[in-house]
């Protein structure tokens, strides 16, 4: 794979994690300030999709890969303890969160939020949806299948944003049409948001201990495998394919059995193989490495390839 194509990916990624710190900060001193829970809850939400992504640049993650390839054993019992750790807290606060809600749904009439939190989220909502956009089309571009987490995170992220903004409307709307139970919406929004968070501090560890189940993340990917490889110009058949990973997350290593015609060349076997590995590395930037194998085809009996027709001067058809 390209440096060119890794440095948009990086690049991709790393504006996302700045761009929802940033965001959560943002909504987290507005829901300060505006007496809003929930928008204090959607700012956690958003810290833990930033949490979700920094958590496999940094040294726990590291550890983890180096360890790999010693002993398959120690691999499987190194935990990313930062993951975990960051898990952990994205829970507690969600916890908080809610207990805050319920004691402010229980103690009275509360008081509807500041104008300045609706405008928080709206704000926030463009900016997450302009840069989801730029990190979806990165990801299809150089053939990064981050795009799948990328895409739940933004559709979780947009249902709390969404009941943000739900939530401190209606609370807005009680305070100016003196509708008591209307003020109650923007604490009940926060105890849904406060569902949100939690579910993501569980997502976020269980990926940390158990990961993708491998034989989903290799089906997913079979198929396109195929595609590529029939694409490669001499390829009749493919005869085998092993996924494997390969020691780093999210990457494996493919092992490529193909069938060619009998009659090439072995510099041009070569040659079919060479392209095969380029194009399943170019257009797959999980694949560390491709080793391709080309055998002659063979078509077996009931059927008879035009060579053995040609060179075979017997009649076929009893006389």
């Amino acid at each position: 794979m390209s440096n060119k194509r890794l440095s948009h990916i990086e690049t991709a990624v790393w504006t996302g994690i700045i761009s929802d710190f940033t965001v959560a900060l943002g909504k987290g001193v507005a829901g300060y300030f505006s007496g809003s829970r929930a928008l204090m809850g959607d700012a956690l939400h958003s810290a833990a999709n930033a949490a979700t992504l920094l958590a496999e640049r940094l040294p726990g993650f590291g550890f983890r890969k180096a360890t790999y390839r010693k002993t398959k054993k120690s691999a499987s019992q190194t935990e990313p303890f930062i993951s975990i750790l960051f898990s952990v807290i994205i829970m507690m606060g969600g916890l908080q969160i809610a207990v805050s809600a319920v004691r402010n749904l229980s103690s009275g009439i509360p008081e509807a939020p500041d104008p300045s939190a609706l405008i928080a989220v709206l704000i926030s909502l463009a900016i997450n949806e302009a840069v989801f956009r730029y990190q979806y089309r990165q990801s299809r571009k150089n053939g990064d299948n981050r795009h799948e987490v990328q895409s739940e995170n933004h559709r979780f992220g947009l249902y709390s944003s969404l009941t943000v903004t739900i939530g401190v409307c209606l609370s807005m709307a009680g305070a100016y049409f003196s509708m008591q139970a209307l003020l109650y919406m923007d604490s009940a929004a926060a105890l849904i948001v406060s569902g949100l968070v939690v579910r993501k501090g569980y997502t976020l560890i269980s990926r940390s201990i158990y990961g993708k189940p491998a034989e989903q993340s290799r089906h997913e990917q079979r198929a396109d495998y195929f595609d590529t490889i029939q694409r490669v110009h001499g390829v009749i058949t493919i005869e085998d394919l092993k996924i494997q990973d390969s020691g780093y997350i999210s990457q494996v290593t493919l092992e490529v059995k193909v069938s060619v015609n009998p009659r090439i060349t072995v510099g041009e076997a070569h040659e079919i193989a060479d392209r095969i590995q380029k194009l399943l590395l170019h257009r797959f930037i999980h694949v560390a490495d491709a080793q391709v194998i080309v055998v002659p085809y063979e078509p077996g009996y009931p059927y008879k390839s035009n060579f053995d027709l040609m060179d075979n001067d017997l009649p076929t058809i009893p006389q």
